[in-house]
């Protein structure tokens, strides 16, 4: 599907207030594809009001949203190794009532959970305003609301 920035912060709100928790999706895509873009759209969606960041130097931030959601953010590009995730406390994640957020899990190797979304964006080519998404669906994770993107109904 073809998403201006508008169209795909529309996207990550709608995903954010109607998402089943716990859910886990890794963002991939080049640097500018819109990977922290979608990712604060969805946790604005989900009732975060604190200001997000980009998590590349943290790696990780945690947000309380509404009824008692959180939403994890990750940033793996800057990890070394797979077997870092663990100071992380990757093995915890996805088990209580969170959106998790994982930019660049390629990095994490094999230790991407079975159930996930995988959500590709590519960046705008110079001089455009859109962007390619892809959304690949691994194992039996939740509903992704809007998917297929349904944008008059995103409002």
């Amino acid at each position: 599907m073809i998403l201006s920035e508008s169209e795909l912060v529309q996207w990550g709100d709608r995903i954010g207030r109607e998402v089943q928790v716990p859910i886990f999706v890794g963002l991939r895509g080049q640097l500018g594809a819109g990977k922290s873009v979608l990712a604060r759209a969805i946790a604005r969606g989900a009732g975060v009001r604190a200001v997000i960041p980009s998590p590349t130097f943290n790696l990780l931030f945690r947000y309380p949203a509404r009824d008692r959601v959180e939403v994890v953010h990750l940033d793996l590009f800057r990890l070394r190794r797979p077997d870092e995730l663990w100071e992380l406390g990757w093995e915890e994640l996805g088990l209580g009532p969170e959106i998790v957020l994982v930019e660049w899990p390629e990095r994490a190797a094999g230790n991407l959970p079975e159930d996930r979304w995988d959500v590709h964006l590519s960046a705008p080519e110079s001089g455009s305003l859109v962007r390619t998404v892809e959304v690949q669906r691994i194992g039996a994770p939740p509903h992704l609301p809007g998917y297929p993107v349904s944008l008059d109904t995103a409002q």
